[in-house]
């Protein structure tokens, strides 16, 4: 499932009126997906409350739905926080992202019409200020949609279901690598890179080509969040 767009004002990108739940449950989710609510950032249903100017009730319900999708982690009589980030996390992540996404690639080689690769080719030049929090957001969107038109060339609805939901468990983290690294070189090549296999409709380089990708993007968060003075990663 693609992360909702919240638009601040209680409406979701298509104008659709929201509960107050759901506008606290987007928000909120959009801030831990962000990396606005830090990994392992505590706060109370109180402090939320008042930040989103609503009563205590649609938030804690909000809350308990992230904390049933793990993003966020409730302790009795102490309040909550954000989910740390560990390397067991990113390295079981990024080891089934690397074979769904493989796979997806493989069947997609066959599949993408000329039109499909001319915008993976221009989504694939996207590029940010790792200083500008909207440029991060826009970098990160057009990668999720680089890697959602693979998918979805695969012609696959369950593959394609799988590789949103990683993607989507993934966003945290590629907003905490790119903010905290210039990840555009590696990225625009490999991006380049996948392309150019799938004009060949060659599953099996298309199949490695996407693997490595998948394995270079584990190394650059691990690196970043390793090497940066950030308290985004547990070890």
């Amino acid at each position: 499932m693609q992360t909702p767009v919240f638009t601040g004002d209680g409406r979701s990108a298509r104008g659709k009126k929201l509960s107050l739940t759901e506008t606290a449950y987007q928000a909120l989710r959009a801030r831990v997906l962000s990396g606005e609510l830090r990994p392992s950032a505590e706060f109370s249903e109180s402090e939320l409350a008042e930040q989103l100017s609503m009563s205590k009730t649609p938030v804690r319900e909000a809350l308990g739905r992230l904390v049933a999708e793990g993003l966020i982690e409730a302790f009795p009589r102490r309040g909550y926080r954000v989910t740390p980030v560990t390397v067991k996390d990113i390295n079981d992540l990024f080891a089934i992202r690397a074979m769904t996404e493989g796979t997806a690639a493989a069947m997609a080689a066959l599949n993408l019409t000329s039109s499909d690769l001319d915008r993976l080719e221009t989504l694939a030049e996207a590029r940010y200020e790792p200083s500008q929090d909207e440029s991060v957001q826009s970098f990160v969107k057009a990668n999720r949609d680089f890697h959602m038109a693979i998918a979805e060339g695969a012609n696959n609805p369950r593959l394609l279901a799988m590789v949103a939901a990683y993607l989507d468990e993934c966003t945290r983290l590629f907003y905490l690598g790119a903010l905290s690294r210039d990840v555009n070189p590696e990225t625009s090549d490999d991006h380049r890179r996948i392309v150019g296999v799938l004009r060949l409709r060659d599953p099996d380089q298309a199949r490695a080509a996407m693997v490595e990708h998948s394995e270079h993007t584990q190394q650059g968060i691990l690196k970043a969040l390793i090497s940066s003075d950030t308290t985004a990663l547990t070890l």
